[in-house]
């Protein structure tokens, strides 16, 4: 059943992207609904069937790559170009431009550590299936929340696993215990702490990076009290896998830290390749923290990012 989509997919894509007839004529042809054709040329890019390039003569990204990585010492540098300067649009384009470089660099056997949030799920919506041996997922901080909240740690979870053809593995916790000796104790379940370690095994990472501004996704999902949430705001610049840092990438308040569930900074920079997926004007602060302190070793940005982060 699924040959015959795929089938029915490319020859859609054929009509419309080489043939040039319009979704209108297609379905006259093949005898099925408009909305069909579009589903199917959804499903045909969706699939890695249909790419689709765009030569721009002025492109400057690869100039704002090299000097991201000159600056702040990296291993790689991609800078998606993004037609509109907002979050939603950025996001979109660095999903896709982070779903296309682990598409291109995760092999067999490869452990790779995810985060949630909106950002890693604008990643996992636009990975492409790639049949791979041996390849594990596993979450790399608590995901669960008392809100009505998506942090998405669940459907990011299963479009890695699904992708790469891989074994998942979630981290049924919350994010942060009311205190340092209750997430002392369940860590040391056997099922959790292999899951932990996993973690630390991991070869690639893949995570967003946080404001410390009054919206910020960790403060709307109610962790953290007003008194919790002002010394972050007074100390922090931002946060990666929800490990509140300052300006030098340094651990702001060491009484919340202690109580967080999910992989230290430490932990995140021996691994073979951290990749910070992020973008917008208010990340700025968090992005120039966290890569002047090698937290991450590639990033991937949008070119309006990437100017500021240069004069930063």
């Amino acid at each position: 059943m699924e040959k015959d989509k795929d089938r029915q997919s490319i020859n859609v894509a054929r009509l419309y992207y080489q043939s040039e007839y319009n979704q209108d004529q297609i379905a006259k042809l093949l005898n099925i609904s408009r909305p069909t054709v579009s589903k199917l040329l959804n499903y045909a890019k969706e699939r890695g069937y249909v790419t689709i390039q765009i030569n721009d003569p002025s492109d400057i990204s690869d100039d704002l790559s090299i000097a991201l990585k000159n600056k702040y010492n990296l291993d790689d540098a991609i800078v998606a170009y993004c037609p509109l300067n907002n979050d939603d649009e950025i996001k979109k384009h660095i999903g896709r431009a982070a779903a296309d470089y682990l598409h291109s660099i995760v092999k067999d056997d490869d452990i790779i550590g995810i985060s949630w949030g909106t950002t890693m799920y604008a990643i996992a919506t636009h990975l492409v299936e790639r049949k791979l041996k041996g390849v594990q997922v596993v979450q790399l901080k608590g995901g669960l929340s008392h809100t009505d909240i998506n942090t998405y740690a669940s459907e990011v979870n299963k479009l890695f696993t699904n992708a790469f053809h891989a074994k998942g593995r979630s981290l049924p916790l919350p994010l942060i215990f009311d205190t340092p000796e209750l997430k002392t104790i369940t860590e040391k379940d056997s099922h959790i702490n292999k899951i932990i370690q996993m973690g630390k095994q991991a070869n690639i990472a893949v995570f967003s990076i946080g404001t410390v501004k009054d919206d910020a996704l960790l403060f709307k999902l109610g962790y953290f009290n007003k008194e919790e949430v002002k010394r972050i705001q007074e100390n922090a610049v931002g946060d990666v896998c929800s490990r509140f840092f300052n300006k030098n990438g340094e651990i702001c308040d060491e009484k919340i830290n202690s109580r967080i569930v999910g992989i230290e900074l430490e932990e995140l920079k021996k691994k073979e390749r951290t990749i910070l997926v992020a973008g917008g004007e208010r990340k700025i602060g968090a992005l120039h923290g966290a890569l002047s302190s090698r937290i991450a070793n590639t990033l991937v940005t949008d070119q309006f990012t990437a100017k500021l982060l240069l004069i930063e």
